[in-house]
């Protein structure tokens, strides 16, 4: 049985609101894709967009000093919101529990589709990818977000930043750092970086509102992205 992870990002499943025309398009290319290769399971991890920040931005004007937990604890509820809405719009391939805690022994995985939420304070949904990945045997996490290939620096802030299509684990980690902080905006969270580092995964990072190429990717055929790690 083949595996593979989906980080899917906030910044595509609520970049403002719920965008609920990418969903519905998305669902569709899953359930094709699904329906002719009766081998495969997926995990999706979802990220907490527009709910997590709006929250997150609160806390910090009402309480400028409030704990970097208490921010995290914000954006883990908003990923859970949007697990549910995930696994919601696939009804019967996915009939477990969202899942909260990627190390529960007791977590099962029954359908065609486990759909994940934040874990705990100290990194991303990035990381939850990660440790599913371990717990299953995956070895590629597709990172969807609303950027279409990692860049050399923030193409916003650098004229000088170009796409990267290959990295290794080594040059990207020294990119990104060791630390994590709430609300960081880094294309892999630098503890699932250095998570995929360690069991030699491969991550590749692509921009998931292009529903055709995320179905280029699952299904090994020329795609644009980066890839990291391979």
């Amino acid at each position: 049985m083949k595996l593979t992870v989906l980080s899917v990002g906030g910044s595509i499943i609520s970049p403002d609101k719920v965008d609920y025309l990418f969903l519905s398009s998305f669902r569709d290319m899953i359930i094709s894709h699904l329906s002719s290769h009766e081998d495969e399971k997926l995990i999706f991890v979802a990220g907490g967009g527009a709910p997590a920040r709006i929250y997150q931005e609160a806390l910090r004007k009402v309480r400028p000093d409030a704990e970097a937990e208490l921010q995290d604890m914000l954006g883990i509820k908003a990923t859970h919101l949007n697990a549910m809405l995930l696994k919601a719009i696939f009804g019967s391939l996915s009939p477990d529990d969202i899942v909260t805690d990627p190390t529960d022994p007791a977590l099962r995985f029954t359908g065609r589709i486990l759909v994940a939420g934040g874990w705990k304070p100290g990194f991303s949904t990035d990381t939850d990818a990660v440790y599913l990945a371990r717990r299953f045997g995956g070895k590629t996490v597709i990172n969807l977000s609303n950027i279409k290939k990692v860049y050399t620096a923030d193409p916003k802030k650098d004229p000088n930043a170009v796409p990267i299509d290959r990295i290794s684990w080594k040059d990207f980690r020294a990119m990104v750092g060791d630390e994590w902080n709430p609300g960081l905006n880094a294309p892999f969270d630098p503890i699932a970086s250095r998570l995929a580092d360690e069991s030699n995964m491969v991550v590749i990072a692509a921009d998931g509102r292009n529903i055709e190429n995320t179905k280029a990717i699952l299904e090994g055929g020329p795609y644009e992205g980066t890839t990291i790690g391979a």
